[in-house]
Formats: structure tokens, sequence, C-alpha cells
């Protein structure tokens, strides 16, 4: 089978600009929209109401505020496949809930069911803020030492830099889609995070071997031919990768499909980063090298005498 000759880093203005283009879309919604977080984060109260058919998201609203529920106007509301409705409201007082949880299924005459609500202070979501900010900070540290000490520090700065660039193209996507930000949210982009670093390594570790005696081309032609050694390889990760977490996106259930929503973001993002970002950052930081300078000139010299 014929080795794909795909010119990477020629286009890599190109890879540059797109995702400058969909960050700057993702900063504005973050900056003018922001994030929904789910009660998990900011405290708060979860309803589920077993509705009667003809029963609309807007009558559960109405008799929300008829019950005194302070946010009623701003709660989300879900429908789940079984034709319940979900409700999220800042409520944190159990006792408040149950009742306003009572009074809603007596003015819409919904069937008779157990009170079913679970309320979460705002102290714990707190903790849970904090402990997911905490792993995703110790993760890039443990990254950026790992590939450091594995590689050389300049394959560790550009794999963090597609990092992050996979982090804010997922949560800008959340805030433009307006979807709500749960610790699904934060295990998804630590997972994602695996997956991008995985692909990005492959690609530095075929230049790196390319690299050892580089003569008769230059760094970033290195580069490039060891893209395209690995590019099979990395058509085939991110479709075996990719397919069963659009399965579980389209027929999951709705935790499931907030999980597999961020995975399919981010691992797409990532799969795209390892190549169109890290990999094209690195190569031309490293060109930029005097012993790669040398080289670039020499083979341009070379390529100028036999033109």
């Amino acid at each position: 089978m014929r080795r794909p000759t795909i010119d990477f880093m020629g286009r890599r203005n190109w890879f540059f600009a797109v995702s400058g283009i969909i960050i700057a879309i993702g900063l504005v919604s973050l900056f003018t929209r922001g994030l929904v977080f789910g009660i998990e984060f900011q405290g708060g109260t979860v309803m589920t109401f077993e509705a009667q058919s003809g029963t609309t998201a807007e009558d559960i609203r109405v008799s929300l505020q008829k019950a005194g529920v302070a946010d009623a106007r701003n709660a989300t509301i879900q429908t789940t496949q079984d034709g319940a409705f979900l409700v999220r409201t800042s409520e944190a007082d159990p006792t408040k809930a149950a009742e306003a949880f009572r009074a809603v299924v007596s003015d819409l005459k919904l069937p008779e069911q157990d009170v079913t609500v679970t309320t979460i202070g705002p102290g714990w979501g707190r903790s849970v803020t904090n402990a997911a900010l905490l792993a995703l900070a110790v993760s890039i540290i443990a990254i950026l030492i790992y590939i450091s000490l594995r590689f050389e520090y300049k394959m560790s700065a550009t794999a963090v830099l597609a990092l992050l660039h996979d982090t804010l193209i997922v949560l800008g996507v959340y805030s433009l889609f307006g979807r709500e930000v749960t610790p699904n949210t934060m295990a998804a982009l630590l997972t994602i995070l695996g997956y991008s670093l995985y692909d990005t390594i492959v690609v530095f570790h075929r230049i790196r071997e390319n690299s050892r005696n580089l003569q008769k081309q230059s760094f970033m032609q290195m580069a490039n031919e060891s893209i395209n050694q690995v590019f099979m390889r990395w058509i085939n990760t991110g479709l075996t990768s990719i397919i069963p977490v659009l399965c579980l996106l389209l027929l999951g259930g709705q935790t499931l499909k907030d999980f597999a929503f961020a995975l399919t973001v981010g691992m797409l993002s990532g799969a795209y980063s390892s190549v169109g970002i890290a990999s094209t950052v690195y190569a031309l930081w490293k060109e930029r090298e005097p012993k790669f300078q040398a080289l670039k000139k020499k083979f341009e010299k070379e390529t100028a005498k036999a033109s």
C-alpha cells in the first residue's frame, strides 16, 4: 500500500487559522454567555416528575413559581426518554424543595408519585470544583515532567499547548451550545487529555527517531515525512476510538450522552491537534535551533545547485 504524502507543514498556517477562529469564537461565547454549571458545582436541587400526557416544561416552570421556588424562571427543565421531567433549581433547602415538589404534583394533577428530590449544598459543589481543578493541574504538570524526561522540554511544551487547545475548544463548544458542565464533563476532559497525548506521543516518537541521522533534508521536511509515516496508524486509532463514543452519544442514556458529547468533541480536536498544532509548532521551534538552521541552508544550497 502506497504511503500518503500530505504536506502537513506546508498547510500549517491553515491549521493555525482554523484553530484560532474556533478558539476565538469559543472565547467570545465564554466571556459573554459563560458556562452552565450543574448543581454538583454550584449546589441546588434536582427534581424528577413523572408527568402525564399534555404536560409541558412551561407548565412545570409556572407551577414551580406558584410553589415559591425563587429561581423557577431560570430553572433547567429537561425531558427524559421515558417522558418524565428533570428539573434543576438553585434551592438548597431539602425541606422547601420537597414541599415545592408536592405542590407541583398537586397543582398540575400529576400521577401519584414518591418525592424524588436530590439536594446538594454549595459547600459540596465547591469541593467538587476544587478537586476537578486540582486533578487538571496535576495531570498537566505530570505530563510536562514525563515528556521532558522521556523526550525533551520542547516536546512537553508543545504537547501541553495542544492539550490546552483541546480544552478550550471543548469548553467553547459547551458554552456555544449551552450544555451543562457536570462532573461527567470533567471526567471526559481528563480522558480527552489522555487520548490527545497518546496521538501526540506517537508522532513525536517517530520524529525523534527520524531526527537522529538527519542529513539530506530540513527538520521541517523530516517532520512532515514522519507524520505521513504514522498517518494510517493515526487514522485507524482515531476511528476505533471515536466509533464506540459516537454510539454512546446517539444511543446512550442522558448521563452517558453528557459524557460522550464531551468525549466526541475532545477526541476529534485531540486527533487534529496532535498533527495540526503540536507537531507543526514543535517542528517550527526545532528548526530555529542553530544546528537545524545550518542544515536547512546547506540543503537549500544543494537543491539550488542541482536545479
